[in-house]
């Protein structure tokens, strides 16, 4: 695989990334949405066989291409099965034209100061080579803000960069995402600390170094606007952090140079249930109106 040619597609970012990442603790709810019930399995390596059939089925859909659609965030153990007789990392890019990315987190520590940051990753090393590896081209992590609370953000924001740097050293990019609950009263404030505790750690890279950001779709249209122009900053990608598809959609179009990373948004509507053909036409419009949103800026 091409870092380079990797690289220029998530730069030029004509598109979206699919977050298909789906870990142990939301699968069950993802497959629930899916329309496949916990009866449906009776351990957890049936549980993610067929998360598995759900993800390889949307990569399948004629709509899920470099198109409209340049990156994936995959679990670990989608990295390591195969799709369509490929390894999926592989099936991406060489069948699709989608970057490979991998979630590396181990989920999130208790919470502190209003924020919780991420579990410690000992095995971050290894699995960094693994991915490498196989063609991956980046990563992806994930704290969370429920408050705004300037010493927890700052927490989130050194931890996330830290553990950046370690991903840089194996040549791959790092995604840093400090979610920011959608919920909390305190929203915008807790944007306006994240905003400069950002763009502190950004302007601290060395001049040869770059990260991406994935960010909840903020309060104030273009908040993150500078951090979009960071020469830091490859792209800067939005969650949809329990928003309705419609809503994210309308969120994101408002807020200039973004580009979605959707997971629940992105499978809204789907079923197991569904015909090949129905779930094709479903995942099509799920895709383009995704992908017209993120244009849109």
């Amino acid at each position: 695989m091409s870092n380079e040619a990797q690289a220029q597609k998530i730069s030029a970012g004509q598109g979206f990334i699919a977050a298909l990442d789906q870990s142990g603790g939301s699968t069950p709810k993802a497959l629930g949405l899916y329309g496949v019930t916990a009866d449906a399995y009776g351990s957890d390596a049936e549980m993610f066989d067929l998360i598995h059939g759900m993800r390889a089925r949307i990569a399948e859909a004629p709509a899920f291409s470099g198109d409209k659609v340049v990156g994936a965030i995959l679990f670990e153990m989608t990295m390591d099965r195969d799709i369509a007789g490929k390894p999926t990392p592989t099936y991406m890019w060489e069948e699709k034209g989608v970057v490979p990315f991998l979630k590396v987190d181990k989920g999130l520590e208790a919470e502190a100061n209003g924020c919780q940051v991420m579990k410690p990753m000992p095995e971050l090393d290894t699995l960094c080579e693994r991915a490498a590896a196989k063609g991956v081209f980046g990563t992806k992590m994930r704290s969370v803000i429920s408050a705004a609370n300037a010493d927890g953000i700052r927490a989130i924001v050194a931890q996330q960069f830290m553990v950046g740097e370690q991903i840089i050293s194996h040549g791959l990019m790092p995604i840093i995402e400090p979610e920011v609950t959608i919920s909390i009263a305190d929203k915008s404030e807790a944007e306006d600390i994240l905003l400069a505790e950002l763009t502190a750690a950004l302007d601290a890279l060395p001049a040869n170094q770059k990260v991406m950001l994935k960010l909840t779709l903020p309060n104030t249209a273009n908040q993150y606007q500078t951090l979009v122009n960071h020469p830091r900053v490859m792209k800067v990608v939005a969650l949809s952090g329990g928003y309705s598809r419609e809503d994210a959609n309308a969120k994101l179009a408002d807020n200039s140079g973004m580009i979605a990373s959707f997971s629940r948004a992105l499978t809204e509507g789907l079923s197991a249930q569904q015909s090949d053909a129905e779930f094709n036409d479903t995942i099509a419009g799920s895709i383009d109106s995704i992908y017209q949103a993120s244009i849109a800026g």
